[in-house]
């Protein structure tokens, strides 16, 4: 499957996490004060494949990197940034003031990935007119209004599952045109809006899997040493 980015190519969801994972690690290389970086080191930082990553970078980068050097960080974190939309600030709403609904208000990190959560909305009457780190926290009545008055297209959902698709319909209707849940459910949107799920579920599922996986063949392996 494919995604579409900010610019006319499509890129393949893989590769576009890949992307993200080079523009994280070069950032660590860049406020260590490493003025180039090479994608063989990049590959060997991140155990990749060094002909992925070259071929990767070469699809992104506006530059040569200098031989023996590797590429600029500077120049290549400039490109990755344009590359993945984290120079465009895009401003988002989060339905759903709960733990994970206020780890999510208060991290910082999203502002140099060019996401700027506004505001959060939450049917609880004791949050109305809170403010959670920089965000304001409004009732439900008042979403439709705001979508409408500041354009917003972005909505965050953090509310429980037998929540979400409500939530979800209130947000569409109110002129939501993508929505990143974070609900342990799927959701049912008309055709045009775009839909980001993290299943918390599926990836503790896959990761308790290998772990079960490993742990057996460690113990295999102990019992040919015996």
């Amino acid at each position: 499957m494919a995604v579409q980015m900010n610019t006319s190519l499509v890129v393949a969801k893989s590769t576009l996490s890949r992307l993200m994972l080079y523009y994280s690690h070069i950032k660590k290389m860049q406020q260590l004060g490493e003025e180039y970086i090479s994608s063989s080191a990049i590959a060997k930082s991140l155990n990749l494949n060094p002909v992925l990553v070259r071929k990767d970078l070469a699809g992104v980068s506006s530059t040569t990197g200098k031989p023996h050097l590797g590429f600029k960080t500077d120049g290549l974190m400039k490109d990755l940034s344009e590359f993945l939309g984290y120079n465009k600030v895009n401003e988002a709403i989060l339905v759903g003031v709960g733990n994970l609904g206020r780890l999510i208000l208060t991290n910082k990190e999203f502002s140099s990935m060019g996401l700027r959560i506004t505001v959060g909305f939450d049917k609880d009457p004791d949050l109305h007119g809170l403010q959670i780190g920089d965000k304001y926290i409004l009732p439900m009545e008042k979403l439709a209004n705001y979508v409408e008055r500041t354009g917003v297209r972005i909505g965050i959902i953090t509310v429980p599952a037998d929540q979400a698709q409500a939530v979800c319909d209130q947000l569409v209707e109110s002129g939501i045109l993508a929505i990143w849940n974070f609900a342990f459910t799927l959701l049912h949107v008309p055709q045009g809006i775009l839909v980001k799920n993290e299943n918390l579920p599926s990836s503790l599922a896959v990761l308790s899997h290998q772990l079960a996986q490993k742990m057996n063949k460690d113990n295999n392996n102990n019992i040919l040493d015996e």
